[in-house]
């Protein structure tokens, strides 16, 4: 017989607190193998080997969503890596930054918290110089060329509600925000960028519906992959799948939608050309930036998984 432990047995083990371990099974992390008659938790040593990956990754500063993904393989664990170390690369330049500017207020004696006022006011970008650079920057780079402006204003619609119109900014979004800037201005990805423009002219030069409808529908696709996200909904769920389709609706010209197998190859090598590094730099960055920017991301990833796993359906039932 696999020997067994308590709750108690097992938080004294991982050194953690009970409340802590029965935390992890409430929200779904980790759920005990068995129970007693009684009904209380009874963990084995698999479930301590993976109780205590957790408390590392925790250590680490990984988020509970990121922990759970790798622990299901919903994501690979070295793209996890690559992503909490860029967060944690992020997190330490800004540290630096927030050092640099106490040492010279500290060197201020009689006037520091005003130098201090002065120092972070200069630092922090308001979202009047956000736009002003972007607006320049897709003028530079002649991106959406041709494109009227309430088209082009949809296309940025999210960037603008969540990264450029963001009201106050911590110092931590302040360096992601320079680094941000620093990676717009590189030509190679301003050509990714444009690269993923294809999918999007589909609604501009076949449009269903004016600019502002087609927000307040994108707006309804996503409030409703949230909800799916927080009832925790796989990709192949009726729910997910009912979304799927209508995106496909929404995005797709009428030719795809009398095949919606070519539209949905059509939809995976767009998001294919969204994986380049500088991309997913700059989604990793706007994440950083806004934790409702992060919410579309992940709301967004599940719509992809939606929408490979009808396509991988599709064609099995096809050879079937």
């Amino acid at each position: 017989m696999e020997e067994k432990y308590t709750i108690g047995e097992t938080a004294k083990i991982i050194g953690s607190t009970i409340k802590t371990v029965r935390y992890y099974d409430e929200i779904g992390l980790l759920k005990p193998t068995s129970y007693t008659e009684g009904g209380h938790r009874l963990y084995t040593n698999e479930d301590i080997w993976r109780l205590e990956m957790i408390t590392n990754l925790r250590y680490l500063d990984f988020g509970i969503d990121e922990i759970s993904k790798m622990l299901s393989e919903e994501i690979p664990v070295d793209k996890a890596l690559d992503w909490q170390i860029e967060s944690l690369e992020t997190q330490a330049t800004t540290l630096m930054d927030m050092i640099s500017i106490l040492r010279q207020a500290k060197e201020h004696d009689g006037d520091s918290l005003q130098y201090l006022h002065n120092l972070v006011n200069a630092r922090t970008i308001n979202s009047e110089h956000k736009k002003q650079f972007i607006d320049k920057k897709v003028k530079e780079s002649q991106l959406l060329l041709g494109i009227p402006k309430e088209w082009r204003d949809s296309f940025f619609h999210y960037f603008n509600k969540y990264i450029i119109n963001q009201v106050k900014s911590s110092a931590k979004q302040t360096a992601a925000w320079h680094e941000l800037q620093e990676l717009i201005n590189d030509p190679q990805f301003i050509k990714d960028l444009k690269n993923t423009e294809f999918l999007y002219m589909n609604i501009v030069h076949q449009p269903k519906y004016n600019a502002t409808t087609l927000v307040r529908k994108l707006e309804n696709i996503h409030d409703r992959l949230n909800k799916a996200l927080k009832q925790k909904l796989p990709a192949s769920s009726p729910v997910v799948q009912a979304i799927v389709d209508d995106t496909a609706r929404l995005y797709a010209n009428s030719e795809q939608l009398d095949n919606k197998e070519d539209y949905f190859h059509y939809f995976v090598k767009y998001i294919q050309r969204t994986k380049t590094k500088r991309l997913q730099r700059c989604e990793t960055l706007c994440a950083i930036l806004s934790p409702q920017y992060y919410q579309l991301s992940k709301a967004n990833q599940l719509l992809f998984q939606g929408i490979e796993w009808r396509l991988e359906h599709t064609e099995n039932s096809g050879r079937e």
